[in-house]
C-alpha cells in the first residue's frame, strides 16, 4: 500500500559538488537499513525543522562540513521496505571545512556517466540520471542566423562544452528538418553532446537523435511516454507540468520566466512564480525566456536544473 503524504518521512539528501562537476556519494555504515549502499548525504527532517536547517546540520553531523549554498533542486517519493520517504535533494556546490567520515562511513567522487561503486540505494537511479544533464540546454535557431551561420556558431559552442541540443525549426518541412537534424546530431555526437528534435519521432530516429523535445500541445495530446532514449517538454504553467510527471519525461522547460524577443507578446512568469511552479517537482526542469549566461546562478536558486537559451547560446 502507498503511503499517504502525512505518513511519509520527510528526508533531506545533498548533492555536493567539487570543481571538476563531481558530485560525492557516502557508504550507509553497519547497522542502518541497507547498509553498505550508497548514497547521496543527508538524513531526517526533525519535527519543526527547516529542510535547510536539517541538510546543515546532517552534513555536519555526517562530514563535518558547513554548506554556505544549497540550492534546492528536485524531490522524490519513494517506498522502502521499511519506510516511505519524501527525499528533497539540494546541490550544495559551496561549503567550509575538510570532508570527513564522521560516522566511520566512506566517501567517494562519482561522475553520472561513470558511476564506479555499487550497490546505490534504490531511490538514487534517476537521480543520477537527471545529474547527467548539463546546466545549458541550446535550441537552434537556424531560421534565424541562416543554416551555413548557425552550423558554425553551433560547433564553436559544441567545442566550448555545450552537451545538451534541441534542434527546433519551426519554418521547415518534415524532409527539411530530418536533413538539418541528421546533421547537427552527428556534429553533436563527434562532441559528446545529446541532441534532441522538436518534432515526431520518426524523424528524431531517422536522424539518429537522442530523443525528442515535445511542444506544450504534443506534451498534452500524449496518453504515454513516446519510445525514446531522452524525453523532453515545454511547459507554460501547472498543467503542462502536471503531464510532463504523469508521463514520466526525462525533464522540463518551464517559461518564459522573463520577456524574450521570439514571443514579445507573453507575460514573463519572473523567478517567483518560476520558483513557486517547481517547488516540490520531482523532474529537472530548465528556466526559459530571456536567458543569458549570467542568469544560471539565479535559476539555480529558483530551483531550477538550468537555462535553456536559443538565442544567448549562440552569441558570438
Amino acid at each position: 500500500m502507498l503511503a499517504t503524504a502525512s505518513r511519509r518521512v520527510e528526508v533531506v539528501a545533498a548533492v555536493i559538488l567539487n570543481e571538476r562537476g563531481e558530485f560525492l556519494l557516502a557508504q550507509r555504515p553497519h547497522g542502518k537499513p541497507y547498509a553498505g549502499y550508497w548514497e547521496f548525504p543527508g538524513g531526517k527532517v526533525e519535527p519543526g525543522e527547516s529542510a535547510v536547517a536539517a541538510l546543515k546540520r546532517e552534513l555536519h553531523e555526517e562530514l563535518g562540513i558547513e554548506p554556505l549554498t544549497c540550492h534546492p533542486w528536485i524531490t522524490r517519493e519513494f517506498d522502502y521496505p521499511h519506510a516511505a520517504v519524501r527525499l528533497s535533494f539540494y546541490r550544495v556546490p559551496r561549503w567550509s571545512g575538510t570532508l570527513h567520515g564522521r560516522e566511520q562511513q566512506q566517501f567517494v567522487w562519482q561522475s553520472a556517466r561513470a558511476i564506479t561503486v555499487a550497490p546505490l540505494l534504490p531511490a538514487n537511479a534517476p537521480i543520477v540520471r537527471a545529474l547527467s544533464l548539463p546546466h545549458v540546454y541550446g535550441i537552434s535557431c537556424a531560421a534565424l542566423l541562416g543554416c551555413e551561420e548557425f552550423e558554425a556558431r553551433l560547433t564553436r559552442a559544441l567545442a566550448g562544452g555545450l552537451a545538451l541540443v534541441q534542434v527546433r525549426e519551426k519554418e521547415l518541412d518534415v524532409h527539411g528538418l530530418r536533413a538539418a537534424a541528421t546533421r547537427w546530431a552527428a556534429l553533436g555526437h563527434r562532441y559528446g553532446a545529446r541532441v534532441l528534435v522538436n518534432g515526431p519521432v520518426e524523424v528524431a530516429a531517422a536522424a539518429q537523435a537522442d530523443g525528442i523535445h515535445l511542444t506544450a500541445a504534443a506534451l498534452m495530446a500524449q496518453t504515454r511516454r513516446p519510445d525514446v532514449a531522452w524525453c523532453a517538454a515545454s511547459c507554460h504553467g501547472a498543467a503542462e507540468l502536471a503531464q510532463a510527471r504523469a508521463l514520466g519525461v526525462d525533464f522540463a522547460v518551464l517559461g518564459p520566466v522573463l520577456p524574450t524577443l521570439s514571443h514579445p507578446e507573453a507575460r514573463g512568469l519572473g523567478w517567483g512564480e518560476f520558483a513557486r511552479l517547481i517547488a516540490g517537482y520531482p523532474l529537472p526542469v530548465y528556466a526559459l525566456g530571456g536567458m543569458q549566461s549570467s542568469d544560471l546562478e539565479q535559476a539555480w536558486a529558483s530551483g531550477a536544473h538550468g537555462i535553456a537559451m536559443m538565442r544567448g547560446v549562440w552569441k558570438e
